[in-house]
Protein backbone atom coordinates (compact mmCIF):
# COMPACT_ATOMS: atom_id res chain seq x y z
CA UNK A 1 0.00 0.00 0.00
CA UNK A 2 1.26 3.73 -0.95
CA UNK A 3 2.41 6.07 1.77
CA UNK A 4 -0.58 8.16 0.15
CA UNK A 5 -2.94 5.55 1.04
CA UNK A 6 -1.76 4.93 4.30
CA UNK A 7 -2.36 8.85 5.23
CA UNK A 8 -5.67 8.15 3.91
CA UNK A 9 -6.61 5.19 5.76
CA UNK A 10 -5.74 6.64 9.02
CA UNK A 11 -7.53 10.08 8.26
CA UNK A 12 -10.40 7.74 7.97
CA UNK A 13 -9.69 6.33 11.56
CA UNK A 14 -9.55 10.08 12.83
CA UNK A 15 -12.92 11.28 11.57
CA UNK A 16 -14.86 7.99 12.15
CA UNK A 17 -13.14 6.55 15.23
CA UNK A 18 -13.67 3.23 13.36
CA UNK A 19 -12.45 1.22 10.51
CA UNK A 20 -15.53 2.82 8.46
CA UNK A 21 -17.86 -0.09 7.10
CA UNK A 22 -18.85 0.50 3.44
CA UNK A 23 -22.26 0.76 2.52
CA UNK A 24 -23.25 0.63 -1.25
CA UNK A 25 -22.57 2.54 -3.35
CA UNK A 26 -25.99 4.32 -4.01
CA UNK A 27 -26.14 4.53 0.18
CA UNK A 28 -22.54 5.57 0.71
CA UNK A 29 -22.23 8.87 2.79
CA UNK A 30 -19.89 11.59 1.82
CA UNK A 31 -16.41 10.39 2.68
CA UNK A 32 -14.58 12.06 5.35
CA UNK A 33 -12.50 15.62 4.35
CA UNK A 34 -8.72 15.06 5.23
CA UNK A 35 -8.61 17.52 8.23
CA UNK A 36 -5.67 17.81 10.46
CA UNK A 37 -7.89 19.62 12.91
CA UNK A 38 -11.49 19.40 13.36
CA UNK A 39 -13.17 22.09 11.01
CA UNK A 40 -14.36 25.54 13.40
CA UNK A 41 -17.86 25.06 15.03
CA UNK A 42 -20.16 27.90 16.21
CA UNK A 43 -23.17 25.71 17.51
CA UNK A 44 -24.04 22.28 17.70
CA UNK A 45 -27.64 21.60 17.46
CA UNK A 46 -29.16 18.13 18.83
CA UNK A 47 -32.66 16.44 17.42
CA UNK A 48 -33.86 13.56 18.83
CA UNK A 49 -37.12 11.66 19.26
CA UNK A 50 -37.94 8.08 20.79
CA UNK A 51 -35.57 6.95 23.50
CA UNK A 52 -34.50 10.56 23.65
CA UNK A 53 -34.37 11.56 27.40
CA UNK A 54 -32.34 8.62 28.36
CA UNK A 55 -29.57 9.35 25.19
CA UNK A 56 -29.32 13.16 26.23
CA UNK A 57 -28.69 11.94 30.02
CA UNK A 58 -25.75 10.10 28.62
CA UNK A 59 -24.16 12.28 26.68
CA UNK A 60 -24.46 14.97 28.77
CA UNK A 61 -23.17 12.85 31.45
CA UNK A 62 -20.30 12.43 29.75
CA UNK A 63 -19.14 15.98 28.46
CA UNK A 64 -16.35 16.47 31.32
CA UNK A 65 -15.28 20.30 29.94
CA UNK A 66 -16.07 23.46 28.87
CA UNK A 67 -17.02 24.43 25.67
CA UNK A 68 -16.58 27.38 23.37
CA UNK A 69 -20.24 27.27 21.54
CA UNK A 70 -23.70 26.81 22.39
CA UNK A 71 -25.59 23.51 22.30
CA UNK A 72 -29.81 23.37 20.61
CA UNK A 73 -31.51 20.53 21.39
CA UNK A 74 -34.85 19.41 20.03
CA UNK A 75 -36.90 16.49 22.21
CA UNK A 76 -39.67 15.33 20.79
CA UNK A 77 -42.31 15.77 24.42
CA UNK A 78 -45.36 17.26 25.44
CA UNK A 79 -45.48 20.74 27.55
CA UNK A 80 -43.88 20.62 31.00
CA UNK A 81 -41.95 17.47 30.50
CA UNK A 82 -39.51 19.46 28.51
CA UNK A 83 -38.27 21.69 31.77
CA UNK A 84 -38.03 18.71 34.09
CA UNK A 85 -35.60 16.92 31.40
CA UNK A 86 -33.90 20.63 31.02
CA UNK A 87 -33.30 20.64 34.92
CA UNK A 88 -32.41 17.04 34.78
CA UNK A 89 -29.82 17.53 31.98
CA UNK A 90 -28.40 20.38 33.96
CA UNK A 91 -27.76 18.38 37.14
CA UNK A 92 -26.02 15.69 35.55
CA UNK A 93 -23.50 17.28 33.52
CA UNK A 94 -21.15 20.42 33.51
CA UNK A 95 -23.07 22.56 31.54
CA UNK A 96 -25.82 24.53 31.90
CA UNK A 97 -29.20 23.58 30.66
CA UNK A 98 -32.22 25.55 30.58
CA UNK A 99 -35.59 25.36 28.60
CA UNK A 100 -35.35 27.99 25.97
CA UNK A 101 -37.37 31.41 26.70
CA UNK A 102 -38.48 33.48 23.53
CA UNK A 103 -36.04 36.80 22.97
CA UNK A 104 -33.26 34.70 25.08
CA UNK A 105 -29.81 35.72 24.22
CA UNK A 106 -27.40 33.15 23.02
CA UNK A 107 -24.19 32.19 25.37
CA UNK A 108 -21.31 30.19 24.24
CA UNK A 109 -20.85 27.02 26.90
CA UNK A 110 -25.34 27.10 27.26
CA UNK A 111 -27.46 24.68 26.43
CA UNK A 112 -31.31 25.35 25.26
CA UNK A 113 -33.98 23.00 25.20
CA UNK A 114 -36.97 23.96 22.73
CA UNK A 115 -40.22 23.23 25.26
CA UNK A 116 -42.31 21.05 24.64
CA UNK A 117 -45.30 22.30 21.81
CA UNK A 118 -43.11 25.15 20.48
CA UNK A 119 -40.91 25.40 17.78
CA UNK A 120 -37.73 26.96 18.37
CA UNK A 121 -35.61 28.88 16.09
CA UNK A 122 -32.23 30.47 16.22
CA UNK A 123 -31.45 34.15 14.80
CA UNK A 124 -28.54 36.28 14.03
CA UNK A 125 -29.79 40.18 14.67
CA UNK A 126 -27.95 42.72 12.83
CA UNK A 127 -24.98 43.23 15.82
CA UNK A 128 -24.09 39.89 15.46
CA UNK A 129 -25.68 38.30 18.31
CA UNK A 130 -27.70 35.41 18.31
CA UNK A 131 -31.26 35.36 20.24
CA UNK A 132 -33.48 32.19 20.59
CA UNK A 133 -36.73 32.76 18.61
CA UNK A 134 -40.11 30.64 20.43
CA UNK A 135 -43.14 29.96 17.79
CA UNK A 136 -46.53 28.44 18.11
CA UNK A 137 -46.59 28.20 14.05
CA UNK A 138 -48.09 24.45 12.39
CA UNK A 139 -46.39 21.07 13.07
CA UNK A 140 -43.48 19.81 10.61
CA UNK A 141 -43.38 16.26 10.01
CA UNK A 142 -46.54 16.44 13.21
CA UNK A 143 -44.00 17.66 15.39
CA UNK A 144 -43.57 20.97 17.14
CA UNK A 145 -41.10 21.40 18.55
CA UNK A 146 -39.70 20.04 15.24
CA UNK A 147 -35.95 19.62 14.46
CA UNK A 148 -36.36 20.60 10.76
CA UNK A 149 -37.43 23.94 11.96
CA UNK A 150 -34.77 24.53 14.39
CA UNK A 151 -31.98 22.92 11.99
CA UNK A 152 -33.12 25.03 9.46
CA UNK A 153 -33.01 28.57 11.21
CA UNK A 154 -29.11 26.97 13.00
CA UNK A 155 -28.00 26.94 9.27
CA UNK A 156 -28.86 30.90 8.53
CA UNK A 157 -27.84 31.62 11.84
CA UNK A 158 -24.37 29.72 11.78
CA UNK A 159 -23.54 28.85 8.14
CA UNK A 160 -20.36 26.68 7.88
CA UNK A 161 -19.82 26.62 11.26
CA UNK A 162 -23.44 23.99 12.21
CA UNK A 163 -22.69 20.99 13.84
CA UNK A 164 -25.68 18.84 13.66
CA UNK A 165 -26.23 15.63 15.62
CA UNK A 166 -29.39 12.77 14.71
CA UNK A 167 -30.00 10.97 17.51
CA UNK A 168 -32.37 7.52 18.34
CA UNK A 169 -36.00 8.65 17.16
CA UNK A 170 -38.83 6.93 14.58
CA UNK A 171 -39.47 9.21 11.80
CA UNK A 172 -37.64 11.60 9.09
CA UNK A 173 -38.16 14.72 11.86
CA UNK A 174 -34.47 16.35 10.84
CA UNK A 175 -33.72 14.84 7.60
CA UNK A 176 -34.66 18.31 5.74
CA UNK A 177 -32.63 20.31 8.62
CA UNK A 178 -29.83 18.44 7.94
CA UNK A 179 -29.76 19.24 4.02
CA UNK A 180 -29.98 22.86 5.09
CA UNK A 181 -26.88 22.26 7.21
CA UNK A 182 -25.04 20.59 4.61
CA UNK A 183 -26.30 23.09 1.68
CA UNK A 184 -24.74 25.54 4.28
CA UNK A 185 -20.95 23.93 4.41
CA UNK A 186 -21.75 22.81 7.96
CA UNK A 187 -21.09 18.97 9.49
CA UNK A 188 -24.08 16.32 10.05
CA UNK A 189 -23.39 12.88 12.18
CA UNK A 190 -25.81 10.55 13.18
CA UNK A 191 -25.86 8.07 15.80
CA UNK A 192 -25.50 4.71 14.72
CA UNK A 193 -28.18 1.36 14.44
CA UNK A 194 -27.05 -0.44 17.25
CA UNK A 195 -27.12 1.93 19.79
CA UNK A 196 -30.37 3.52 19.17
CA UNK A 197 -33.68 2.94 20.21
CA UNK A 198 -35.59 3.52 17.12
CA UNK A 199 -33.04 4.20 13.96
CA UNK A 200 -35.77 6.39 11.74
CA UNK A 201 -34.48 9.64 12.33
CA UNK A 202 -30.81 8.90 12.01
CA UNK A 203 -31.27 6.30 9.55
CA UNK A 204 -33.07 8.58 7.35
CA UNK A 205 -30.17 10.99 7.59
CA UNK A 206 -27.20 8.34 6.84
CA UNK A 207 -29.58 6.44 3.88
CA UNK A 208 -29.61 10.10 2.07
CA UNK A 209 -25.90 10.06 2.24
CA UNK A 210 -26.01 12.96 4.18
CA UNK A 211 -24.05 12.18 7.21
CA UNK A 212 -20.50 13.33 7.81
CA UNK A 213 -20.21 10.38 10.40
CA UNK A 214 -21.96 7.33 11.64
CA UNK A 215 -21.18 6.95 15.68
CA UNK A 216 -22.44 5.19 18.53
CA UNK A 217 -23.62 7.26 21.15
CA UNK A 218 -20.91 6.60 23.41
CA UNK A 219 -18.36 8.77 20.77
CA UNK A 220 -20.40 11.60 20.88
CA UNK A 221 -19.47 13.67 23.85
CA UNK A 222 -16.07 12.98 22.56
CA UNK A 223 -17.01 14.44 19.06
CA UNK A 224 -18.25 17.54 20.65
CA UNK A 225 -15.45 17.91 23.04
CA UNK A 226 -13.09 17.31 20.37
CA UNK A 227 -14.56 20.59 18.43
CA UNK A 228 -14.39 22.03 21.09
CA UNK A 229 -11.03 22.43 22.23
CA UNK A 230 -10.08 22.82 18.25
CA UNK A 231 -7.49 24.90 17.59
CA UNK A 232 -8.09 28.22 16.15
CA UNK A 233 -11.42 27.91 17.69
CA UNK A 234 -12.70 31.55 19.38
CA UNK A 235 -13.10 31.80 23.35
Amino acid sequence: MSLVSNRIRRQERYMTGFEPKRLPTKEQPRGPTLLMEPPHVGAVCIGVSTGGPAALMHLFGQLDGPINFPIFIVQHMPPMFTGVLAHRLNDIGKLPVVEAEDGQAVRAGHVYLAPGGRHMTTKKQTDGEVVIQLADTPPENSCRPSVDVLFRSVARAYGAASLSMVLTGMGQDGLKGVRDIRAAGGLAYAQDEESSVVWGMPGAVVREGLADKVLPLSQMAREIMRHATAVGQPD
